[in-house]
């Protein structure tokens, strides 16, 4: 399956557990199982609980997701506009 045909949802990250292991409480409540994706183990990013990620869901299992982005503390998710940015040319 391609990484186009995952769905992105939000949550945060509730239990930590072995091998790269989490669970997730998304946005809309759901609580899923989730793994971190490959870029992200390869790149050593780190990933503790209460961290606020993006999970991609694959159409056929809805159980189980790759954490495929961690935002960063009071930061927005790149590619998305936010209201009053800061930084940039005036």
């Amino acid at each position: 399956m391609a990484k186009e045909d995952l769905i992105e949802v939000d949550g945060v990250v509730t239990e930590v557990h072995a091998h790269g292991n989490y669970t997730v409480k998304l946005d809309n409540g759901h609580t899923l199982s989730a793994k971190l994706s490959g870029k992200m183990r390869k790149f050593f990013i780190k990933v503790i609980r209460g961290d606020r990620v993006t999970i991609g869901i694959s159409p056929y299992d809805k159980t189980h997701g790759l954490i495929m982005f961690r935002h960063k503390p009071g930061g927005s998710r790149p590619g998305q506009d936010s209201v009053g940015g800061s930084g940039g040319k005036n």
